[in-house]
């Protein structure tokens, strides 16, 4: 699983419910820099963070994954 997916879809999912990095980060209880390095894929976020930004964004961490692997099976 590629880091960059991961961010790329949680930004996805961020933009789509038209939130800053800086509200869901506040809303998730993460960083707002870190929030930046993991849409980056810099970082990769821990299975906490995944279900807190998976929370704050009212989806599941189910759907993430599922989101991510679609993009990489493209």
């Amino acid at each position: 699983m590629e880091m960059a997916t991961v961010g790329k879809i949680i930004r996805q999912y961020r933009e789509g419910k038209h939130l800053s990095q800086e509200v869901l980060s506040g809303l998730a209880g993460v960083d707002r820099s870190h929030l930046s390095k993991i849409e980056l894929g810099l970082r990769s976020p821990t299975v906490t963070v995944l279900y807190k930004l998976a929370d704050a964004l009212e989806v599941k961490v189910s759907d993430i994954l599922r989101a991510v692997e679609t993009h990489e099976n493209k």
